[in-house]
């Protein structure tokens, strides 16, 4: 299979752009298939001047997998899977503003999430990514076997994440969301279609060992919460108006900044469905 694009890496451990796709026209299967390798293999990709319409990125992300509505957000009219990640100019809080997987508070937390730049601040508001194979790989193989037979709860509650959360909901929110989501899931997870090994915690949502009370789990958890966002681990995207970006959410963190007061920040989010983490 050609590769009809060009790849240009944006650190060792994960990220890429992508050059030379125009998604707002028909993408043939092997050009889907070759994307897809790329994403499964740099984890983070992100594709510059896409002029797309709602329709227009509802139609990439189906060619990705199946999108998914988020529990505490209403969808954009017509379109229940985008939703606007949002902070306006008298705002303080940004939408998700902490390091996190997305939704790892779900049984089956998402695969991917697509955002897609529609108004940005003059300056600031870039987003860090990590990658959770390199927190993996770079641990002692005396932690990793600490680490390989615990599970950990994740919840929707913990108080730094849903501060990030108010603006929207008090605007966007669902009538009919839950007060809190809870899930528990493996450590270590292996990704389903890679077969590599990611450390699946996040400061965001984790917020004990299962079968540990929460003071015992916190020292370690606050010492693999500090591992993961080490610079070794990261890379950064700044966006420009009309930039998609895609991670994998089942390997990946991200950590939208909040540098921007006093301007105006939107983006379409879709999230797509993921597996039960093994």
């Amino acid at each position: 299979m050609s590769q009809q694009f060009e790849v240009v890496r944006l650190a060792g451990a994960l990220g890429a752009e992508i050059h030379g796709v125009d998604l707002s026209r028909p993408l043939d299967a092997d050009v889907v298939a070759a994307l897809r390798a790329v994403w499964l293999e740099h984890q983070v990709i992100c594709l510059r001047d896409q002029r797309l319409d709602d329709a227009g990125f509802m139609t990439f992300a189906r060619a990705i997998g199946e999108p998914v509505e988020y529990p505490f957000v209403k969808g954009r009219p017509g379109w229940p899977e985008i939703i606007e990640v949002k902070k306006l100019e008298h705002e303080r809080s940004n939408f998700g503003g902490i390091w996190h997987t997305d939704t790892s508070y779900l049984e089956r937390p998402p695969a991917a999430t697509l955002l897609l730049a529609r108004e940005l601040p003059p300056h600031g508001g870039d987003t860090e990514f990590a990658s959770g194979y390199a927190a993996w790989a770079s641990l002692s193989e005396g932690l990793q076997r600490t680490l390989r037979p615990l599970r950990a709860v994740a919840s929707s509650a913990k108080a730094d994440v849903t501060k990030t959360r108010e603006d929207r909901i008090r605007t966007d929110g669902r009538d009919e969301a839950p007060k809190a989501f809870e899930a528990v899931h493996p450590v270590a997870r292996t990704h389903p279609e890679t077969g590599r090994v990611a450390l699946y915690v996040n400061i965001a949502h984790t917020v004990r060992f299962e079968g540990w009370t929460e003071a015992e789990s916190a020292p370690l958890l606050a010492m693999l919460f500090e591992h993961q966002r080490r610079a070794e681990h990261t890379c950064r995207i700044a966006w420009r108006p009309g930039s998609l970006t895609l991670w994998d959410n089942r390997c990946v963190l991200h950590n939208p900044i909040n540098d921007y007061h006093g301007y105006r920040r939107v983006m379409h989010r879709i999230t797509l469905s993921g597996d039960v983490p093994r």
